[in-house]
């Protein structure tokens, strides 16, 4: 086998995301129902690049430069021009662009009525497996990442065992929608192969039947129930609780904080892709760091810190040091200032807690 071409590639979707806001009769807040009919404006009033797959990638984006990430990113005949500017912003050998002129690209509704979110297609999405590496700079990654149910989980296991003399390390992330107790029969046919498995604390609970509030407690209980599956390593993504990591069978579980606490509120715009831009810090993170989950968690902290400030991807760009190199800034801070913080805090309340303990 040919030395791998990528450090990580996700096998997440592109997608165009339109915003609504609804009240609890459905009628949108500050839209008129006729607008809301036309698509072309809702175009143009709320449109963001989303898609988890797109999230992950540039959260990795955050730490490593563009020809160590890849993802595919189905452009059909309407790909505006805005979009293509932003995406190669990020670094043109990000994206391995398949063009087809007699489709539309994948366009999705987030509808929000309080603190409640659906999500629908609006035209048809298009999943991208292993066999879509195959011939491509994209083949061989060291990280492979994917959002999928359980059972597109077993699929592509298969396709990733077709394949001689290669081992990714996998970073599997349950798709929202099938986080279901009925799902959890088809978890338990492929946790042994994953190497991270990381639903969110909500999806934690729903699918092991516990009906309980997303607590620590609570998320502790139910990422060591996981566990118990036979996944190697768990981490459960918990929003402002932070997240909480089991590095291995046998090792303690660790809280890592969230970047912004209670008291940054007003920096907290938008959540969306928060947890896909973790896992894309997080295969980074552990490609710096040897491997070690603990401490890639830290990384991936950092890449959601940056996708939570404001409505839409975070923004890059550059500065020229005095040495005359160029420092790359994120949303106008350089990520390895907030690595050290939340390394700093880590320690800090680890010294704490054993002190006290």
């Amino acid at each position: 086998m040919e030395d791998s071409y990528k450090e990580f590639v996700t096998l997440g979707m592109f997608i165009i995301d339109i915003f609504r806001y609804v009240d609890n009769e459905g009628n949108d807040i500050d839209q008129s129902q006729a607008d809301n009919q036309v698509l072309g404006v809702l175009i143009m009033l709320r449109t963001k690049i989303g898609g988890g797959g797109t999230y992950c990638a540039v959260g990795a984006r955050i730490w490593l430069p563009p020809p160590k990430i890849g993802m595919i990113v189905d452009r059909g005949h309407d790909f505006p021009s805005d979009v293509q500017r932003e995406l190669d912003n990020y670094g043109e050998d990000i994206w391995l662009f398949r063009d087809n002129p007699t489709r539309r690209t994948t366009l999705a509704a987030n509808i929000y009525c309080g603190n409640h979110r659906r999500f629908e297609y609006l035209t048809p999405g298009l999943q991208i497996s292993p066999n879509d590496l195959t011939s491509t700079g994209l083949q061989f990654p060291s990280y492979l990442h994917f959002i999928c149910s359980p059972q597109r989980a077993s699929e592509i296991l298969r396709e990733i065992d077709a394949v001689p003399s290669w081992f990714p390390f996998i970073i599997y992330e349950p798709i929202p929608d099938r986080c279901i107790p009925e799902e959890l029969s088809a978890l338990k046919l492929v946790v042994e192969r994953i190497d991270v498995l990381s639903p969110n604390a909500e999806e934690a609970l729903s699918i092991l039947s516990m009906h309980q509030l997303p607590r620590r407690e609570t998320i502790e209980q139910a990422a060591q129930a996981l566990l118990g599956l036979g996944a190697k390593a768990v981490i459960v993504r918990s929003g402002a609780l932070g997240a909480y990591v089991i590095p291995g069978h046998g090792q303690s579980g660790h809280w890592v904080e969230a970047y912004f606490g209670a008291e940054d509120g007003q920096r907290i715009n938008d959540v969306t892709g928060a947890g896909n831009a973790f896992l894309g810090g997080l295969a980074a993170g552990l490609s710096f760091c040897n491997g070690d989950l603990l401490e890639a968690s830290f990384y991936a902290t950092v890449s959601a810190s940056y996708t939570i400030e404001q409505y839409g991807l975070p923004l890059l760009t550059s500065r020229t040091s005095s040495d005359g190199s160029k420092i790359e800034l994120w949303n106008g801070e350089n990520p390895f200032s907030r690595l050290k913080n939340v390394k700093d805090r880590f320690l800090s309340t680890s010294h704490h807690a054993s002190v006290h303990g």
